[in-house]
Protein backbone atom coordinates (compact mmCIF):
# COMPACT_ATOMS: atom_id res chain seq x y z
CA UNK A 1 0.00 0.00 0.00
CA UNK A 2 2.94 2.37 1.10
CA UNK A 3 4.82 1.42 -2.26
CA UNK A 4 1.57 2.81 -4.01
CA UNK A 5 1.13 5.93 -2.46
CA UNK A 6 4.69 6.79 -3.63
CA UNK A 7 4.29 5.92 -6.96
CA UNK A 8 0.75 7.37 -7.49
CA UNK A 9 2.36 10.85 -6.32
CA UNK A 10 5.58 10.40 -8.42
CA UNK A 11 3.43 9.55 -11.48
CA UNK A 12 1.11 12.77 -10.29
CA UNK A 13 4.36 15.55 -9.26
CA UNK A 14 6.45 14.91 -12.91
CA UNK A 15 3.53 16.64 -14.86
CA UNK A 16 2.44 18.74 -12.57
CA UNK A 17 6.13 20.40 -11.99
CA UNK A 18 7.01 20.06 -15.51
CA UNK A 19 4.09 22.42 -16.08
CA UNK A 20 4.14 24.74 -13.66
CA UNK A 21 5.67 27.61 -15.22
CA UNK A 22 2.73 27.91 -17.22
CA UNK A 23 -0.46 26.83 -15.99
CA UNK A 24 -2.58 28.78 -14.21
CA UNK A 25 -2.38 27.51 -10.44
CA UNK A 26 -5.56 28.21 -8.01
CA UNK A 27 -3.61 31.28 -6.17
CA UNK A 28 -2.91 32.97 -9.31
CA UNK A 29 -6.07 35.08 -9.47
CA UNK A 30 -4.35 38.63 -10.05
CA UNK A 31 -6.62 38.94 -13.20
CA UNK A 32 -9.82 38.05 -11.44
CA UNK A 33 -12.51 40.39 -9.37
CA UNK A 34 -11.85 40.53 -5.94
CA UNK A 35 -14.40 38.60 -5.07
CA UNK A 36 -13.19 35.40 -6.54
CA UNK A 37 -9.28 36.01 -5.80
CA UNK A 38 -9.64 33.82 -2.49
CA UNK A 39 -11.02 31.06 -4.83
CA UNK A 40 -10.42 31.49 -8.31
CA UNK A 41 -13.32 30.29 -10.84
CA UNK A 42 -13.82 26.63 -10.32
CA UNK A 43 -16.53 24.77 -9.12
CA UNK A 44 -16.40 23.89 -5.24
CA UNK A 45 -15.59 20.36 -4.23
CA UNK A 46 -16.19 18.72 -1.44
CA UNK A 47 -13.02 19.01 -0.13
CA UNK A 48 -12.60 22.22 1.98
CA UNK A 49 -11.61 25.18 -0.14
CA UNK A 50 -10.64 23.16 -3.14
CA UNK A 51 -12.21 23.78 -6.10
CA UNK A 52 -12.07 22.20 -9.66
CA UNK A 53 -12.09 23.91 -13.49
CA UNK A 54 -13.33 22.73 -16.20
CA UNK A 55 -11.06 20.09 -18.35
CA UNK A 56 -8.72 19.96 -15.30
CA UNK A 57 -8.51 16.25 -13.10
CA UNK A 58 -7.52 17.34 -9.09
CA UNK A 59 -6.07 13.99 -7.88
CA UNK A 60 -5.44 13.83 -3.87
CA UNK A 61 -3.73 11.31 -2.14
CA UNK A 62 -4.00 11.73 1.63
CA UNK A 63 -4.13 10.09 5.24
CA UNK A 64 -6.52 10.85 8.24
CA UNK A 65 -6.34 9.93 11.61
CA UNK A 66 -9.53 9.64 14.03
CA UNK A 67 -9.38 9.65 18.00
CA UNK A 68 -12.90 9.80 20.02
CA UNK A 69 -12.59 8.26 23.90
CA UNK A 70 -16.36 9.02 23.68
CA UNK A 71 -17.58 6.89 20.87
CA UNK A 72 -21.25 5.69 20.71
CA UNK A 73 -21.94 2.22 19.97
CA UNK A 74 -24.22 -0.48 20.78
CA UNK A 75 -23.28 -4.19 21.21
CA UNK A 76 -26.09 -5.21 18.71
CA UNK A 77 -24.48 -2.97 16.00
CA UNK A 78 -21.34 -5.19 16.37
CA UNK A 79 -22.59 -8.73 16.58
CA UNK A 80 -23.78 -8.83 20.16
CA UNK A 81 -27.70 -8.90 21.08
CA UNK A 82 -28.06 -6.33 23.46
CA UNK A 83 -29.27 -2.78 22.41
CA UNK A 84 -28.41 0.08 24.42
CA UNK A 85 -25.93 3.03 24.13
CA UNK A 86 -22.70 3.05 25.33
CA UNK A 87 -20.07 5.17 24.81
CA UNK A 88 -15.92 3.00 23.99
CA UNK A 89 -12.29 4.48 23.13
CA UNK A 90 -12.13 4.33 19.53
CA UNK A 91 -9.18 4.94 17.30
CA UNK A 92 -8.63 4.75 13.54
CA UNK A 93 -6.48 5.65 10.17
CA UNK A 94 -7.34 5.61 7.09
CA UNK A 95 -5.45 6.32 3.37
CA UNK A 96 -8.05 7.89 0.79
CA UNK A 97 -7.57 8.56 -2.72
CA UNK A 98 -9.83 11.26 -3.90
CA UNK A 99 -10.66 12.48 -7.69
CA UNK A 100 -12.63 14.65 -9.22
CA UNK A 101 -13.13 15.85 -12.87
CA UNK A 102 -14.34 19.22 -13.99
CA UNK A 103 -16.74 18.43 -16.73
CA UNK A 104 -17.57 21.97 -17.60
CA UNK A 105 -18.00 25.14 -16.20
CA UNK A 106 -20.88 24.21 -14.37
CA UNK A 107 -20.71 20.44 -13.86
CA UNK A 108 -17.79 18.82 -11.88
CA UNK A 109 -17.80 14.50 -10.88
CA UNK A 110 -15.93 13.31 -7.84
CA UNK A 111 -14.84 10.00 -6.29
CA UNK A 112 -13.27 9.25 -3.14
CA UNK A 113 -12.96 5.30 -1.79
CA UNK A 114 -10.44 4.40 1.72
CA UNK A 115 -8.92 1.70 3.23
CA UNK A 116 -9.29 1.92 7.10
CA UNK A 117 -8.07 0.21 9.99
CA UNK A 118 -9.94 1.05 13.41
CA UNK A 119 -9.88 -0.08 17.05
CA UNK A 120 -12.96 -0.19 19.61
CA UNK A 121 -12.17 -0.49 23.20
CA UNK A 122 -15.47 -1.64 24.61
CA UNK A 123 -16.87 0.46 27.50
CA UNK A 124 -16.39 -0.97 31.02
CA UNK A 125 -19.83 -0.98 31.54
CA UNK A 126 -20.56 -2.69 28.98
CA UNK A 127 -21.43 -6.53 29.93
CA UNK A 128 -22.01 -7.90 26.64
CA UNK A 129 -19.76 -10.98 24.99
CA UNK A 130 -18.19 -9.08 22.73
CA UNK A 131 -14.11 -8.87 22.62
CA UNK A 132 -12.74 -5.95 24.80
CA UNK A 133 -11.02 -5.02 21.54
CA UNK A 134 -13.08 -4.98 18.66
CA UNK A 135 -10.16 -4.37 15.27
CA UNK A 136 -10.74 -4.31 11.70
CA UNK A 137 -9.08 -3.15 8.50
CA UNK A 138 -10.35 -3.08 5.22
CA UNK A 139 -12.51 -1.15 2.21
CA UNK A 140 -13.87 2.12 3.72
CA UNK A 141 -16.13 4.79 2.72
CA UNK A 142 -16.30 4.87 -1.13
CA UNK A 143 -18.42 7.52 -1.91
CA UNK A 144 -19.01 9.50 -5.76
CA UNK A 145 -20.52 13.17 -6.30
CA UNK A 146 -22.09 15.38 -9.07
CA UNK A 147 -21.26 19.07 -8.52
CA UNK A 148 -23.51 21.57 -10.38
CA UNK A 149 -23.69 25.41 -10.30
CA UNK A 150 -26.41 26.76 -10.98
CA UNK A 151 -25.27 30.46 -10.86
CA UNK A 152 -21.52 32.27 -10.64
CA UNK A 153 -21.23 34.78 -8.40
CA UNK A 154 -21.42 38.17 -9.79
CA UNK A 155 -20.61 42.01 -8.21
CA UNK A 156 -23.89 41.61 -7.01
CA UNK A 157 -25.18 38.70 -6.00
CA UNK A 158 -23.58 34.39 -4.19
CA UNK A 159 -22.66 31.77 -6.46
CA UNK A 160 -25.49 28.90 -6.04
CA UNK A 161 -24.19 24.93 -6.68
CA UNK A 162 -25.47 22.18 -5.61
CA UNK A 163 -24.24 18.44 -4.98
CA UNK A 164 -25.79 14.87 -5.14
CA UNK A 165 -24.27 12.17 -3.25
CA UNK A 166 -24.01 8.08 -3.39
CA UNK A 167 -22.38 6.19 -0.31
CA UNK A 168 -21.81 2.73 -1.58
CA UNK A 169 -22.17 -0.50 0.68
CA UNK A 170 -18.58 -1.66 1.03
CA UNK A 171 -18.88 -4.04 4.27
CA UNK A 172 -21.70 -5.82 6.53
CA UNK A 173 -23.98 -4.13 9.67
CA UNK A 174 -22.06 -5.24 12.06
CA UNK A 175 -18.71 -3.81 10.66
CA UNK A 176 -16.52 -1.39 12.60
CA UNK A 177 -15.56 0.13 8.99
CA UNK A 178 -17.22 1.05 5.85
CA UNK A 179 -20.55 1.31 4.64
CA UNK A 180 -23.19 -1.60 5.23
CA UNK A 181 -26.13 -0.15 2.77
CA UNK A 182 -26.70 2.47 0.06
CA UNK A 183 -27.07 6.13 1.59
CA UNK A 184 -27.74 9.28 -0.84
CA UNK A 185 -27.48 13.21 -0.29
CA UNK A 186 -28.43 16.01 -1.91
CA UNK A 187 -27.77 19.05 -0.77
CA UNK A 188 -27.12 23.27 -2.09
CA UNK A 189 -24.95 26.17 -0.81
CA UNK A 190 -23.94 29.30 -1.47
CA UNK A 191 -20.87 31.32 -1.53
CA UNK A 192 -20.16 34.67 -1.24
CA UNK A 193 -16.55 36.64 -1.65
CA UNK A 194 -15.92 39.61 0.19
CA UNK A 195 -12.89 42.15 1.24
CA UNK A 196 -12.08 39.89 4.14
CA UNK A 197 -12.34 36.47 2.57
CA UNK A 198 -14.84 34.07 1.21
CA UNK A 199 -18.06 32.85 3.09
CA UNK A 200 -19.95 29.90 2.21
CA UNK A 201 -23.36 28.17 3.95
CA UNK A 202 -24.60 24.84 2.70
CA UNK A 203 -26.79 22.14 3.63
CA UNK A 204 -28.13 19.00 3.10
CA UNK A 205 -30.67 16.41 3.12
CA UNK A 206 -29.62 12.63 3.54
CA UNK A 207 -31.54 9.16 2.99
CA UNK A 208 -30.35 5.90 4.56
CA UNK A 209 -31.88 2.86 2.72
CA UNK A 210 -31.27 0.61 5.86
CA UNK A 211 -33.04 2.66 8.26
CA UNK A 212 -35.31 3.76 5.22
CA UNK A 213 -34.98 6.97 6.47
CA UNK A 214 -34.93 11.02 5.02
CA UNK A 215 -33.25 13.26 7.27
CA UNK A 216 -31.95 16.74 7.66
CA UNK A 217 -27.70 16.24 6.82
CA UNK A 218 -24.88 17.95 7.40
CA UNK A 219 -24.81 21.31 7.71
CA UNK A 220 -21.84 24.35 7.02
CA UNK A 221 -20.43 27.55 7.69
CA UNK A 222 -17.41 28.10 5.94
CA UNK A 223 -14.49 30.64 5.55
CA UNK A 224 -11.66 31.22 2.98
CA UNK A 225 -9.09 33.43 2.66
CA UNK A 226 -5.75 33.81 0.48
CA UNK A 227 -3.28 35.13 2.72
CA UNK A 228 -0.51 35.03 -0.38
CA UNK A 229 0.15 33.58 -3.62
CA UNK A 230 1.30 30.76 -1.61
CA UNK A 231 -0.73 30.18 1.14
CA UNK A 232 -4.78 30.01 1.87
CA UNK A 233 -6.51 29.21 4.78
CA UNK A 234 -9.63 27.43 5.87
CA UNK A 235 -11.99 27.53 8.75
CA UNK A 236 -15.13 26.08 9.36
CA UNK A 237 -17.78 24.62 11.48
CA UNK A 238 -20.21 21.13 10.10
CA UNK A 239 -22.25 19.19 11.88
CA UNK A 240 -25.13 16.45 11.65
CA UNK A 241 -27.36 16.83 14.66
CA UNK A 242 -25.41 16.57 17.55
CA UNK A 243 -22.07 15.80 15.82
CA UNK A 244 -20.47 19.02 15.39
CA UNK A 245 -16.67 19.68 14.73
CA UNK A 246 -14.34 22.85 14.30
CA UNK A 247 -12.06 22.81 10.83
CA UNK A 248 -9.02 24.45 10.11
CA UNK A 249 -6.62 23.74 7.17
CA UNK A 250 -3.99 25.70 5.77
CA UNK A 251 -2.98 25.46 2.01
CA UNK A 252 0.77 25.55 0.62
CA UNK A 253 0.93 25.57 -3.03
CA UNK A 254 4.40 25.21 -3.65
CA UNK A 255 3.63 25.19 -7.69
CA UNK A 256 1.07 26.54 -10.41
CA UNK A 257 -0.86 23.09 -10.10
CA UNK A 258 0.28 21.06 -6.90
CA UNK A 259 -0.16 22.47 -2.92
CA UNK A 260 -0.34 20.51 0.48
CA UNK A 261 -3.38 20.04 2.99
CA UNK A 262 -2.87 20.29 6.47
CA UNK A 263 -6.21 19.83 8.21
CA UNK A 264 -7.09 19.53 11.49
CA UNK A 265 -11.19 18.96 12.89
CA UNK A 266 -11.88 18.93 16.83
CA UNK A 267 -15.15 17.94 17.89
CA UNK A 268 -17.16 20.41 19.51
CA UNK A 269 -20.41 18.38 20.88
CA UNK A 270 -19.47 14.63 23.19
CA UNK A 271 -20.91 12.35 19.51
CA UNK A 272 -18.17 14.09 17.77
CA UNK A 273 -14.66 12.51 16.85
CA UNK A 274 -11.89 14.07 19.71
CA UNK A 275 -9.54 14.69 16.97
CA UNK A 276 -9.31 14.29 13.15
CA UNK A 277 -6.00 15.43 11.79
CA UNK A 278 -5.42 15.24 7.79
CA UNK A 279 -2.33 15.61 5.86
CA UNK A 280 -2.20 15.11 1.52
CA UNK A 281 -0.55 16.89 -1.51
CA UNK A 282 -2.90 17.56 -4.43
CA UNK A 283 -2.49 17.68 -7.88
CA UNK A 284 -4.15 19.61 -10.56
CA UNK A 285 -3.71 17.94 -13.87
Amino acid sequence: MKRAWILLALAALWPAVGNAGGARGHLQTGDLPTYLRDRGEGIPTSMFGTYVQKGQLLVYPFVEHYRNANEEYAPNELGGTEDVDYRGDYEANEQLLFLAYGISDRLAIEMEGAIMQAELERSREDASPLPTEITESGLGDVEGQLRFRWARETAGRPEVFSYFETVFPTQNETSLIGTSDWEFKLGTGLTRGFGFGTMTVRGAFEYNRAEDLIEVGELAVEYLKRLSPNFRVYTGVEGVQDEWEFISELQWHVAGNLFFKFNNAFGVTSKAADWAPEMGIMFGL
